[in-house]
């Protein structure tokens, strides 16, 4: 029997080494864009770029966040954020007309009277979460602990990957904290120096303390805050994947037609609106699509 506990690790699936992935393109276009319109933005107020450079104050909105996050979450889920990061530059394929097709073939060699060759079956599974529901069954654990188990996984999935969005949310938070703090030490020096300055010298330290605030919306806004609404949507994707498998599972274990748990699987896929259009030409994962 398969081991349990390691492959609730895993529960979606991967098919070989980078097949499943590919560069999101609403992504790249999203921060290529995002940062080009800032650019001209600040080439077209402007005459002069060096105002909009502040070495020092993008070190106290981006040292600080860091710090502030480090307070906030343990030190191994901080450094997961990178790699956490490029999730997002990734399209990931989810692999849900094969999970469905894979159902319908068990069920094929339940009602054949060839529930043995599901052990054969088995090791053409590539999701985890998938081959752990096929082997249950096979095995005849009642259909109640199955799906505890499975829901088990679906929750423990849900929580760890909100809790990996959650920290980008708290960095968007922070990010324009430390802007601010940056701003207030900058007026502080400037009101110092008040009485002695010029009104251009005055003026330009007021562009220095206003600039980290900038720095601050502006990684919030274009960084971490987009990544963490990318990454809720990925984890509610992914668990609409997992429970139509848990579905399908939960019909095979009650030994329903194939066509009709591939009928209704396929209802998990489609968009409300097929059904009042009529189009017969449904194509699979299009209630997946992102």
């Amino acid at each position: 029997m398969l081991d349990l506990y390691h492959v609730a690790l895993c529960p979606v699936r991967q098919r070989g080494r980078g097949r499943g992935y590919r560069v999101n393109p609403s992504t790249i276009a999203g921060i290529v864009i995002g940062f080009c319109i800032v650019i001209a933005a600040v080439a077209f107020s402007t005459d002069s770029w060096g105002v909009f450079v502040n070495l020092p104050g993008l070190v106290l909105v981006l040292g600080g966040t860091v710090a502030a996050t480090l307070i906030s979450y343990p030190m191994r889920e901080v450094l997961r954020v990178l790699k956490v990061f490029l999730v997002v530059l990734r399209n990931e394929r989810l692999y849900e007309k094969e999970d469905v097709e894979e159902l319908v073939e068990v069920a094929k060699l339940i009602s054949a009277g060839q529930a043995p060759k599901i052990e054969d079956q088995l090791l053409r599974v590539k999701s985890p979460f998938l081959r752990t529901g096929i082997q249950l069954v096979a095995d005849g654990v009642p259909l109640a602990d199955i799906q505890d188990l499975l829901e088990w996984r679906i929750n423990r999935l849900r929580i760890k990957e909100r809790a990996e969005a959650a920290i980008f949310r708290s960095m968007g938070a922070y990010a324009p904290a430390f802007g601010l703090v940056g701003t207030l030490l900058g007026l502080l020096n400037m009101l110092q120096n008040l009485g002695a300055g010029s009104i251009d010298v005055i003026g330009a330290n007021l562009a220095l303390a206003l600039v980290t605030t900038f720095y601050g919306i502006l990684l919030a806004n274009l960084v971490f805050v987009p990544v963490a609404v990318k990454l809720e949507g990925r984890t509610e994707q992914r668990v609409a994947l997992l429970n139509m498998v848990m579905e399908g599972i939960r019909l095979v274990k009650e030994e329903r037609s194939p066509s009709y748990i591939r009928e209704t699987l396929r209802s998990f896929m489609e968009n409300p609106g097929d059904e009042v259009a009529g189009n017969d030409k449904t194509k699979y994962g299009v209630g997946f699509a992102r």
